[in-house]
């Protein structure tokens, strides 16, 4: 087994999560990560809707905060798998890219965090995750179109790119927190664009503070702010993993990556 998935299920098999969701407050016990010597995968299509996730996953992390912001903890079940020692099931019979994060609901499965986020708000009840407002509407769209360069742009500068290309994306998340005023997050409110970023801005703060002496908060208020916000949001709380794990096995992730 890899050091990953030891990681991942020393921790789960007695995590238990705090959940705020719609209603009263209660206790969600986290399931075990499956692996490979998981060998059956769970009844498929049995009209139980799965969320086949990571906990490590920054990508499967979107899907579960909103989860967990629209109060779907009774009515999407996790399905936890090792990204390093997958099922072979997985593949085969559940979701052929075999990446998470995937969703089965409706006798379907599909896959891709930013796509499933606007699933999710429009397929179950819970507060929305999209605005109304037009100029919010297009503002999100153009924000979540900018997150792969976002991380491309932090990654790239990791292995020793361009400082300038990746201080320019932090900058930028700057001057979209300034866009509205009427509240501290991207959209002034809560919403999947916040869940969008805060998965790797999570681990980025560390990771570059670490590797290359980088405070992404230094001069940047808003986005100082911002985390601060994020923080109080029980829904990403009860998602976020011991920052000293998930900063190593970040850091592994990428420094192999140089060598390859």
């Amino acid at each position: 087994m890899t050091d990953v998935g030891a990681v991942e299920i020393s921790r789960t098999m007695t995590a238990l999560v705090t959940i705020t969701g719609i209603g009263m407050e209660s206790k969600e016990v986290l399931p075990p990560v499956l692996g490979s010597s998981s060998s059956e995968p769970p009844p498929l299509f049995d009209g139980t809707t799965r969320l086949y996730t990571s906990y490590v996953c920054p990508y499967a992390q979107r899907v579960w905060i909103a989860r967990n912001y629209k109060g779907l903890q009774d009515k999407i079940h996790l399905v936890p798998i090792n990204l390093q020692d997958k099922p072979a099931w997985y593949k085969e019979k559940v979701y052929p890219p075999a990446k998470v994060p995937a969703l089965e609901h409706n006798n379907e499965i599909r896959g891709e965090s930013l796509d499933l986020l606007k699933y999710i708000d429009t397929h179950f009840e819970g507060p929305p995750l999209f605005p109304n407002d037009p100029a919010k509407k297009e503002f999100a769209e153009e924000m979540l179109a900018f997150t792969d360069k976002f991380g491309a742009a932090v990654v790239s500068y990791l292995k020793g790119g361009s400082e300038s290309e990746m201080s320019a994306a932090f900058d930028k998340l700057e001057e979209a927190l300034s866009k509205f005023d009427d509240g501290s997050f991207f959209l002034g409110q809560f919403s999947a664009v916040d869940i969008a970023y805060a998965p790797f801005v999570q681990r980025f703060q560390p990771l570059l503070l670490e590797l290359k002496n980088y405070d992404i908060t230094a001069g940047r208020p808003k986005l100082a702010a911002w985390i601060q916000e994020m923080d109080k949001i029980d829904a990403y709380k009860q998602t976020k993993w011991d920052p000293q794990e998930l900063t190593s096995i970040f850091k592994k992730r990428v420094l192999v990556n140089l060598s390859s």
